[in-house]
C-alpha cells in the first residue's frame, strides 16, 4: 500500500533527478540513455500493467489524493518514488495542465518478430507525434498484428505516447532504420507490401487482396511515400473519395486503410 508520506520529497526544479527526467523530452536523451518520460496517471499505470520497467515515478500530493489507484500501479512497480511539488511538476511537464504523476521508463530491450501471416501497419517519416500515436491506437483497436515505424518522429516522443493513450506501450512496434531494406525483407518473408499513393497504377483499396501476411505504408504528411518505397511494393493503392478533397490526414487515412484490411 502506497503512503504518500513515506516519500521524499523533491522541491527544487534544479535537483539533478528532476534534470535527467526533464531531459528525456528530448528525442537525443532518449536515444542515448535508452529511457522516456510519461507523464498523466492513466499512461503511468498502463505502464506498470503492461511489464514496462519503470526506473522513477514522480507525482504531487494533489495528484496523489485525485489518482491515488494509477499512482500506487506505477509505484509498486518502479525502482525509485519521490512526492513533487506543483512547481516542479509543471517543469517535468509537456501540458498544459498537467496531472502531477510521472514516470521515468526503460525501452523496450528487443523488437517484436514479424509474422508471415499477419497485417501490418508501416510509417515512412511521419512527423507529427499526433498521427503517429493516433495509428499507432487505431491499428490496436482494429487487431492489426503490429506496427512499423521508420524515420519521423520518436515513438517515445510525449505526444505520440499521450495520442496513442497507451498503445505504443502494448502494441508490437518495430522500429526500422532503413525502410527500403525492411520492406525487402518482408517480401521474402511472404508478405505482401502495399503503399498509399495517388498514382495511375494504384488501385482501388477495397478491390485489392487481402488473403495472406501483408504490409499497408503510409507516407509523410507532406510528401507522401517516398519514391523508393513505391518502387520496391507490391501495389500502390488509392482511397476511393466521393468529394472535392484531394487528400486526407496521414492518421485518417491510416484508419480507413487499417480497416480495409482487418474487416
Amino acid at each position: 500500500m502506497v503512503k504518500m508520506d513515506h516519500y521524499e520529497l523533491l522541491t527544487s526544479r534544479q535537483n539533478p533527478k528532476i534534470r535527467e527526467a526533464c531531459a528525456l523530452l528530448t528525442a537525443a536523451a532518449r536515444r542515448q540513455t535508452g529511457l522516456f518520460l510519461l507523464e498523466g496517471a492513466r499512461l503511468c499505470a498502463d505502464a506498470a500493467q503492461n511489464g514496462v520497467q519503470i526506473t522513477d515515478c514522480f507525482f504531487t500530493d494533489a495528484a496523489f489524493n485525485k489518482y491515488g489507484k494509477e499512482i500506487a500501479s506505477a509505484a509498486e512497480n518502479a525502482g525509485r518514488v519521490y512526492r513533487i511539488t506543483d512547481a516542479v511538476a509543471e517543469k517535468l511537464s509537456d501540458t498544459r495542465t498537467p496531472q502531477g504523476v510521472f514516470c521515468v521508463c526503460r525501452q523496450r530491450p528487443t523488437e517484436p518478430e514479424i509474422r508471415s501471416d499477419g497485417f501490418y501497419l508501416m510509417t515512412d517519416n511521419i512527423q507529427n507525434p499526433d498521427n503517429l500515436g493516433a495509428i499507432a491506437r487505431t491499428a490496436e483497436a482494429f487487431g492489426a498484428a503490429g506496427m512499423i515505424v521508420s524515420g519521423g518522429c520518436d515513438v517515445f516522443a510525449p505526444k505520440a505516447l499521450r495520442a496513442s493513450m497507451g498503445a505504443l506501450l502494448r502494441f508490437p512496434v518495430l522500429r526500422a532504420d532503413d525502410a527500403v531494406l525492411t520492406a525487402a525483407q518482408l517480401k521474402k518473408q511472404g508478405l505482401r507490401v502495399y503503399a498509399a499513393a495517388l498514382h495511375r497504377a494504384s488501385a482501388d483499396v477495397t478491390a485489392v487482396p487481402k488473403t495472406g501476411g501483408s504490409v499497408m505504408i503510409v507516407g509523410n504528411e507532406g510528401s507522401g511515400v517516398s519514391e523508393a518505397l513505391l518502387e520496391i511494393c507490391d501495389q500502390t493503392v488509392y482511397i476511393p473519395m466521393r468529394g472535392r478533397a484531394e487528400s486526407l490526414n496521414a492518421a485518417v487515412a491510416a484508419a480507413i486503410l487499417i480497416w480495409e484490411f482487418t474487416k
